[in-house]
């Protein structure tokens, strides 16, 4: 299992949310509208950009990442408007939570 850190523009929460969905991520922490400091160095958190990411924690199958990249990927990709989405693969070493097979 593994650990899949996203940050993007919150306005594309549906859409990654879906990407989600379609790969069968069936738990993730949103923190909405986050501040950070993006790839152009514009700090978010200022009165010029206010809070305008959001990060998503997600556990994922270890089957499942390297579709699930493929497909943020191409959204990335998609348009100039998406290359600020960031994905990042962490290993889960140790994990206390329910059950995932049931």
């Amino acid at each position: 299992m593994k650990l899949v850190q996203l940050s993007f523009h919150f306005e594309y929460a549906d859409r990654i949310e879906t990407l989600l969905d379609e790969h069968q991520v069936a738990h993730f922490i949103r923190h909405p509208r986050v501040q950070v400091l993006d790839a152009d160095g514009r700090q978010y958190g200022s009165k010029v950009f206010p809070d305008h990411m959001m990060a998503i924690q997600a556990r994922v199958d270890d089957e499942r990442v390297e579709k699930l990249l493929e497909d943020l990927k191409a959204f990335r990709q998609d348009k100039t408007s998406h290359e600020h989405l960031e994905a990042v693969v962490i290993p889960i070493e140790n994990w206390i939570g329910p059950d995932r097979s049931q």
